[in-house]
């Protein structure tokens, strides 16, 4: 997937809130210091993992689902299989959240094509780990 600079650029210095689905407590584990980095970032990281709700990654409350959480969210980020990924962007449209961020790895062109024609800007196979330095945010 290509994404101009300025797509990227455009949605990483609006969202200031992710939910991230596939959140992981243990440290080793790209979700965990994704979320990390995001919140060096001054991102506000909620973590969204029904064997871990209730409990806290980074500080943050671990929720059972997107609509579990109490306040809204910018962007998904979603650190899942591909084939998991249309409930959630469903969730998302309906929770009117902005943007669809698939990590590296994670393809769904019919969840993205739903979540483009909802409104929302969709990223796919990247990583904001990667993308904020490279752009220099």
């Amino acid at each position: 997937m290509n994404y101009s600079d300025n797509y990227l650029r455009d949605i990483l210095t609006r969202v200031k809130t992710i939910a991230l689905i596939g959140a992981s407590d243990k440290t080793e584990r790209p979700s965990h210091y994704v979320m990390a980095y995001l919140q060096s970032k001054g991102y506000q990281v909620i973590p969204v993992n029904p064997r871990l709700a209730g409990q806290q990654i980074l500080g943050e409350r671990v929720y059972a689902s997107l609509e579990e959480i109490p306040q809204p969210f910018d962007m998904l980020e979603l650190f899942i299989a591909s084939d998991k990924v249309t409930p959630f962007v469903e969730s998302a449209i309906a929770l009117k959240a902005q943007v669809v961020w698939m990590q590296i790895g994670v393809i769904h062109h019919e969840a993205a094509k739903l979540a483009t024609d909802a409104g929302l800007s969709v990223v796919m196979d990247h990583c904001p780990k990667q993308e904020i330095p490279r752009l220099g945010l």
